[in-house]
């Protein structure tokens, strides 16, 4: 996810000494390792049925009596009034009976036809919702279209750190777009169950000027060079759906078994940046022989004027000064990778345990910054307590995130620590099939934390349930 935090910063002194994976040239492929792009399509829920629940953390968003199966964006920009016309047409299931349908959406757009079904029905924006008066009985599936217009506004980060910047659709001064929404701002460019439980399909279509290129999460479908295109055939948490609008360069390339890698990048963003983002076959080559096949028929990485990074569903949103130069950027890279398996294949159902994709992308960063140095794990672990010390007092312990400081150090740091207990605990084949295993079998879902002591335990054949709860849940750091 979106990070510029400390404990990049000191991994990076910790591990300076270690080599860093050479850069493949553009196009080249990988040696296989043992799936195919349509395995990794075929594994995981198709239709988008979720079952959402209320966020603890943030209760205004998202609403668990509606399960939105598939989303149907069609978008088109102008960057000279910087203004988003689009319809969006939803199939929605009501999870029980609701007198209204409502969904989380800007007030900065002016709606200009709903329907229900075909049908002409009233609706309006109030209190950040999408409001339609049509009563819908428990089961019943229907298809909601709202057309609308405006100029996008973003919302505040409740967070403290470093590299806080406003959510969701963000115009720049040239009229370009981009837009990083964790843990919500997907409601700034379109209606949404804005919430991490419910997971749904996506096809994207977005209209920009000629010369000009849309980029967003997804597989990337046919383009007439105006209308640009893009499908999720594996569900998507609102969250980790992506935008930019500017006037980008693609570059194709290959990783293992073929797998299509897209970067988008601008005329700013040649040399350093762009080599360093076409390290990505050589991060994913790493992470499949220890995660399992990537779980995605694409991948690929758009560079947008921001600190941080997004682990953003097959397309990663990646701020230009990350990818700068120097052997950081190959840490945050592989980090919004891992993210792929542990966050977006599956994810956690609400915001309290956001520990489960940090956690393990933080953990799997760390081991490829100590590859060439199996020491170094032991530093890098030793000055980790002190942070996680840190951590839990400025932000709480990992397992009960505040509202108001969302994916500080303790939700990153903490639980890599928890992860590296059991690695040690259990050694290297069995970790790695931990994980491999957590990723492909739930993936399309959201998880918990009972789900996960569970799986772990299971999976194992140890009783972990108890060095799990005290790393998430102590106050101070534990022994």
């Amino acid at each position: 996810m979106r990070r510029a935090l400390a404990t990049t910063i000191t991994a990076a002194v910790l591990l300076a000494g270690c080599s860093s994976a050479p850069v493949r040239s553009q196009g080249q492929p990988l040696t296989a390792v043992s799936a195919t792009a349509e395995d990794r399509t075929d594994r995981t829920n198709r239709d988008g049925t979720s079952a959402p629940v209320a966020d603890p953390i943030y209760p205004a968003y998202g609403n668990p009596a509606l399960d939105v199966l598939h989303y149907d964006l069609s978008l088109t920009w102008s960057p000279p009034t910087r203004t988003l016309t689009g319809t969006a047409t939803i199939k929605v299931r009501a999870v029980r009976a609701v007198a209204q349908l409502r969904l989380d959406f800007s007030a900065a757009y002016t709606l200009r036809a709903i329907s229900v079904d075909g049908a002409a029905v009233p609706g309006r924006i109030a209190d950040g919702d999408l409001v339609v008066d049509k009563a819908v009985t428990a089961g019943s599936t229907v298809t909601l279209a709202v057309g609308y217009t405006g100029i996008p506004t973003t919302v505040a980060m409740p967070s403290h750190r470093r590299d806080v910047e406003p959510l969701g659709l963000t115009v720049t001064a040239d009229g370009s777009l981009w837009t990083m929404q964790e843990p919500y701002g997907a409601s700034t460019w379109y209606p949404a169950n804005d919430q991490p439980s419910d997971k749904a399909l996506y096809d994207i279509a977005v209209t920009v000027p000629s010369g000009w290129a849309a980029i967003a999460s997804g597989t990337p479908g046919p383009s007439d060079g105006v209308t640009f295109r893009y499908s999720s055939a594996v569900p998507v948490a609102s969250y980790l759906t992506t935008l930019a609008v500017g006037q980008y360069t693609k570059t194709e390339l290959q990783g293992p078994h073929g797998l299509p890698i897209t970067l988008w990048t601008r005329a700013a963003d040649g040399g350093q940046r762009l080599d360093n983002l076409k390290a990505l076959p050589v991060y994913l080559q790493w992470l499949e022989e220890r995660f399992g096949p990537y779980p995605f028929a694409s991948t690929g990485a758009v560079l947008v004027p921001s600190q941080s990074a997004m682990e953003t569903q097959q397309m990663m949103t990646i701020g230009d000064s990350v990818v700068d130069g120097g052997s950081g950027s190959a840490g945050v890279l592989v980090h919004e990778l891992a993210h792929q398996w542990f966050g977006d294949a599956v994810g956690p159902a609400t915001w309290q345990d956001v520990w489960l994709n940090e956690g393990w992308a933080s953990y799997a960063e760390q081991l490829y910054r100590a590859k060439s140095d199996p020491a170094a794990m032991d530093r890098w672990e030793q000055a980790a307590r002190d942070l996680d010390a840190a951590a839990r007092d400025s932000a709480g312990p990992p397992g009960h995130p505040r509202a108001d400081s969302f994916a500080e150090n303790n939700v990153y740091v903490c639980p890599a620590l928890m992860l590296r207990q059991i690695h040690k605990a259990i050694g290297d084949e069995r970790f790695f099939a931990l994980g491999r295993a957590w990723a492909a079998s739930n993936a399309g879902t959201a998880r918990t934390r009972a789900d996960f002591v569970t799986f772990v335990n299971r999976q194992t054949g140890r009783d972990f349930t108890d060095l799990i709860n005290t790393w998430l849940d102590s106050p101070k750091t534990p022994a």
